[in-house]
């Protein structure tokens, strides 16, 4: 443990580059300053051991308020209780739930444990859900009773129907075959049992919070082991796990709460998803790395449950994507709430009208918000604005190149560095690119190459060094934030009995920006419906990559040579349906 009294933290002052001489290639590199040479456990001690007894964590909907002191021994005892049933260092544990006080704990006592915490979103289904779990060999699930019309218990029966018949200390699933044990998130007023899940209280209170078998493990782990996997829908079909470090994600969650300004004075209000970077680090990680409060105001976005939280609890930052933003202000009742505490926060996920950020700003107090721009495979920020970007380069930009990392942007066809103000790919290099895809060497050296992260992403660089997404991946759709590779839907489909092709596209959408539609082609002499569609993929794959809009085709617009063209198909889309 690094001594309290020697530890210095790097601040880091971010501003404009108009000092510095006007940039000619689009390559830029960030601040060099030291990095935090730490493992995430040892770091929260550190920040544990200086605010005691100031609130890391409130849980609304819980109802549940922890100081630093109180997080950091329920975080022990859980890593003691992972040690105690034999997880050693690198075991996979997945977590299946959206925002609570349990999922906090898991993260840093994954961390302490050397354990692997493995995100699963709680919109996968089960054909998702054991893809996931067997994918990384999880040893360990800890999930959320339901949410919503969500029933995460009977989901895991039907995918493991033997389970209902046998003890969660004996688990043999046909499957999941490395499943060993299942934790269900309990609360006070549930009485309910199951043979097959252990309570979460149960599995926490196996542990002891003073146990030295914590302490004995610490020594054995450095910054640059594995401590998260993510899945990121892949271009090639099925989800791929990259995998980051301590130094990978502690650093990033450091240097995004600098931009923000953050200090141990500031109460960060969270309602954007955990199981995603943007809750995981640009949240949590954020916030605890400058002493301040995690502030949940609900399990899963709902806009007055936000407005109420920083009323309540006098939150100066505010985390969401654009339409989260839109939901709050548009409120019926938004005027009723006092909000004036807000000065920061991140809006991410998707491009922000130069509208709705003058609304944020004058509305919501937020005179320093900041966009963030980056990847799940870079931890995930590489760029972000601050405090000192003009509006314009705020709503046009996603900023400059964060402290110690560098970016490029670069002719797809020959690798060059472009000039100034050309497009090209956008690429990224330093501490914050991932270990790599979970088993997946060929993947990972498509993606990363000598160093740097292909983004896929379309950008330009100003002479300023500020960065602007002019386009991504020809594929992918963003949804509400939610990014979706259509081929990984197109897998799925392929699946269905009377499908012969298809083919999934995004289309604009005033609520979401872009939503899912598919050109089906179906089997010879079979009546198809899409209500057979929908009834296939419910409760199978998550709801937002369901396809809104669907047409039963009987050929997709071809090139000469044969490939299929799926700008055409947009546009017929976008014609037909007047968008």
């Amino acid at each position: 443990m690094t001594n309290q009294a020697t530890l210095m933290l790097p601040r880091v002052e971010m501003g404009a580059k108009s000092a510095n001489a006007p940039l000619t290639l689009s390559y830029d590199k960030g601040p060099e300053t030291p990095l935090i040479d730490m493992t995430i456990g040892d770091f929260f001690d550190h920040i544990a051991e200086q605010n005691p007894d100031k609130y890391a964590l409130i849980s609304r909907h819980q109802n549940t308020r922890l100081t630093y002191r109180e997080l950091q021994r329920k975080v022990n005892q859980l890593a003691s209780s992972m040690i105690r049933m034999g997880l050693q260092k690198g075991d996979r544990v997945g977590i299946w739930s959206h925002n609570n006080v349990e999922w906090v704990i898991m993260q840093l006592a994954t961390a302490k444990a050397g354990i692997v915490l493995v995100n699963i979103n709680p919109a996968y289904r089960i054909f998702e859900l054991e893809y996931a779990i067997n994918k990384v060999d999880c040893q360990v699930l800890v999930l959320m009773r339901h949410f919503k019309s969500s029933d995460y218990a009977v989901m895991l029966q039907e995918l493991a129907p033997e389970a209902r018949h046998q003890n969660y200390q004996e688990l043999e699933l046909i499957q999941l075959p490395n499943l060993k044990r299942i934790v269900w998130i309990d609360c006070p007023e549930s009485d309910e049992e199951f043979g097959f899940m252990q309570k979460f209280s149960d599995w926490i209170a196996e542990g002891d919070a003073d146990d030295p078998q914590v302490a004995e493990r610490a020594k054995k782990l450095n910054p640059n082991n594995p401590i998260n996997i993510q899945f990121t829908s892949g271009t090639t079909g099925t989800p791929k796990g990259a995998t980051l470090t301590h130094r990978n994600i502690l650093n990033n969650g450091y240097f995004i709460g600098e931009a923000m300004g953050l200090s141990a004075d500031d109460s960060l209000c969270i309602p954007v998803p955990l199981y995603h970077c943007f809750g995981m680090v640009l949240g949590n990680l954020a916030i605890l790395t400058h002493g301040g409060t995690i502030v949940y105001p609900n399990d899963g976005f709902e806009p007055v449950s936000v407005l109420e939280a920083v009323q309540a609890e006098k939150c100066t930052g505010l985390h969401g994507v654009p339409t989260m933003f839109i939901a709050e202000l548009d409120h019926p009742d938004f005027e009723k709430y006092d909000l004036s505490t807000l000065r920061t926060g991140i809006m991410a996920g998707a491009s922000c009208p130069i509208e709705l950020m003058r609304r944020v700003i004058d509305k919501m107090h937020l005179k320093e918000i900041t966009i963030a721009y980056g990847m799940t495979e870079t931890s995930p920020v590489s760029c972000q604005t601050n405090k000192h970007t003009p509006l314009e380069k705020q709503v046009a930009t996603v900023g400059l190149v964060q402290p110690n990392l560098e970016v490029k942007i670069i002719d797809t066809e020959t690798g060059e560095i472009l000039p100034i103000g050309e497009t090209g790919e956008l690429c990224t290099k330093g501490y914050s690119v991932m270990l790599g895809y979970w088993n997946d060497t060929n993947k990972t050296a498509e993606a990363v190459v000598d160093g740097w992260m292909h983004t896929g992403d379309l950008a330009t660089m100003d002479e300023d060094g500020y960065v602007k997404i002019v386009g991504r991946s020809k594929d992918m759709v963003i949804r509400g934030g939610e990014n979706i590779y259509p081929v990984e839907i197109e897998n799925y489909l392929y699946r269905h009995p009377k499908i012969r092709d298809v083919q999934v596209v995004g289309v604009p959408d005033k609520k979401f920006g872009e939503v899912l539609a598919a050109w089906i082609v179906p089997k010879k002499d079979c009546n198809l419906t899409e209500e057979e569609i929908r009834e296939f993929c419910r409760d199978h794959i998550a709801h937002y990559k369901i396809p809104t809009y669907m047409k039963f085709v009987e050929e997709f617009p071809m090139t000469v040579t044969g490939k299929i063209q799926k700008f055409k198909i947009v546009e017929a889309m976008k014609e037909e349906l007047g968008l």
